[in-house]
């Protein structure tokens, strides 16, 4: 299923001129969008309607002036070195979670994917 989600994101993101990133694991999902507010807006839209996605919130909404994954329609990242453990998640950290911690996630994949 999970190849699937990529597969028709990465074709939608490239016709909308959407770029982000996907950090999957078993009990975790985090995905960021990158573009023109519309399209990400209509995006979101689209990934909430889908069945394949359940329990989908949206953690920061903001303007940012530069992508940060702006050379990937969909970057996957299957969390191997991810930084919470299974009981933080099943803890709530995700609720807990600040914007300052979601940023730095984020920044370090980047980082990691242009090596």
């Amino acid at each position: 299923m999970l190849s699937g989600i990529l597969l028709d994101a990465r074709n939608c993101n490239s016709r909308d001129g959407v770029t982000g990133a996907l950090i999957c694991r078993h009990d975790i999902y985090l995905q960021l969008l990158e573009g023109p507010e519309a399209k990400v807006k209509a995006t979101s839209d689209r990934i909430s309607q889908d069945d394949r996605h359940i329990g989908m919130k949206t953690l920061v909404s903001k303007r940012v002036p530069e992508r940060v994954f702006g050379d990937w329609a969909m970057l996957h990242d299957p969390a191997k070195t991810w930084i919470w453990t299974e009981k933080e998640i099943a803890d709530g950290i995700i609720d807990r979670v600040t914007l300052k911690d979601l940023t730095e996630v984020f920044e370090s994949l980047a980082e990691k994917a242009k090596d």
